[in-house]
């Protein structure tokens, strides 16, 4: 028995999505090409980065493949770089659109995996190996870590992101008890 299975997975895949789409929505089309320095990427290549970036494991764990080599990571970086590409060279609600309809089936696709499947060992390069489960968690984690990046690119525009207004909103309506 877990206690945090597929559809747990999936639902704060979704939860992780959606703060990561509000961002993209509030950060003005004329600010997609906006870099924080030389050598990183734009605010529209960070979200087509985003939207392209869940394929490979897609790929891996609905074929159930039982290892991983490097061959493979390289193929599906290739193919991830690709996709990244064409997608930044669109504008900003094409990129919002993919990060919807892409976000929506790879939650799909986590909701549909059983237990058996996420506990499954794939083996990686090296003598290294971890769970399924691990794996696709790892999807979300490289999703949170750019949208902290996006956070503060935000910060950097002037604007306040959509997660710390609500928070201010929340503590600003709960009531301060008395001493």
């Amino acid at each position: 028995m877990t206690y945090y299975g597929a559809k747990n997975v999936a639902e704060s895949y979704r939860t992780v999505r959606k703060n990561t789409i509000a961002i993209a929505e509030e950060i003005p089309a004329d600010k997609y090409s906006f870099r924080a320095a030389p050598g990183t990427m734009s605010v529209g290549e960070m979200l087509a980065h985003l939207a392209a970036s869940y394929r490979w494991a897609q790929q891996a764990h609905g074929t159930r493949m039982p290892s991983l080599d490097s061959a493979f990571f390289r193929t599906a970086h290739e193919q991830t770089t690709a996709d990244e590409k064409a997608l930044a060279g669109r504008d900003k609600d094409a990129i919002i659109q993919a990060l919807r309809e892409r976000g929506d089936a790879f939650a799909s696709f986590l909701e549909s995996l059983d237990e058996a499947t996420l506990a499954e060992p794939v083996a990686l390069p090296g003598p290294a190996s971890k769970s399924r489960f691990e794996m696709l968690l790892g999807v979300k984690e490289h999703e949170m870590h750019h949208r902290g990046q996006l956070m503060l690119l935000q910060r950097i525009l002037g604007m306040v992101p959509p997660l710390t207004r609500a928070r201010q909103q929340r503590m600003a309506q709960t009531p301060v008890p008395a001493r």
